[in-house]
């Protein structure tokens, strides 16, 4: 198992956010279906910034750069999408500390940290259809891996069909939290687009890392 380097979460922060910018439109039109149609748009301002920013941002350690990451989000993302992401980004940033790199066993307890912070910030709880209900199984995932066999790309794989499975088993349910939420029956049937971005990135960051989705050929 090798360690996660600034590096590779830079390299993974520009993946995610050609990953925002190619599906600024896809993403709306998701949220158009049971929302007010801007989570694709706000999300990709953000993003925006992060990727003409980050050729200039401090990789001196890990949590600094990911605070740096947070403050932008948190700026110029709108709609209630910069308060959430911007929170998972800070709590991500004050785990890592003067970290240089991170193990899986790290990563399982930031991905904890940022499902606690967007709890706290918009008190989503699990089964409410919104990215807590996504990101619990990911943590899961890697936390497995971070007692098993810590491979790295193992998980990455393993995350993202996790994802995508929470992604289509919430689609039936009725959402409880976030704009969806107002429309009531309408939501049910519907995908909600954070999820969705969140199972798209995890996808993108497989390609972007040569992880292949077949365990076969893995």
């Amino acid at each position: 198992m090798s360690e996660i380097t600034i590096d590779a979460v830079e390299r993974g922060i520009r993946a995610t956010s050609e990953t925002v910018l190619r599906n600024e439109e896809p993403f709306s039109n998701l949220d158009a279906l049971a929302g007010d149609g801007d989570f694709g748009a706000s999300l990709a301002a953000g993003f925006r910034v992060i990727e003409a920013e980050l050729p200039n941002l401090d990789k001196t350690n890990l949590g600094a750069y990911l605070l740096k990451i947070s403050m932008i989000i948190s700026k110029h993302t709108g709609g209630s999408s910069g308060p959430i992401w911007g929170t998972a980004f800070m709590r991500a940033g004050m785990l890592c500390k003067d970290k240089t790199s991170i193990t899986l066993e790290d990563l399982e307890k930031i991905t904890t940290a940022a499902i606690e912070g967007i709890q706290a910030r918009g008190g989503a709880l699990p089964g409410d259809k919104t990215l807590i209900d996504v990101l619990i199984p990911i943590r899961d995932t890697i936390g497995a891996h971070a007692r098993g066999d810590n491979d790295n790309a193992a998980c990455l794989r393993e995350a993202t069909a996790a994802a995508e499975e929470a992604t289509e088993t919430a689609k039936a349910w009725t959402a409880r939290r976030g704009r969806q939420q107002f429309t009531g029956d309408r939501s049910i049937g519907t995908p909600d687009p954070g999820m969705v971005a969140i199972a798209t990135i995890l996808n993108d960051l497989c390609t972007e890392f040569g992880v292949s989705r077949s365990k076969v050929d893995a």
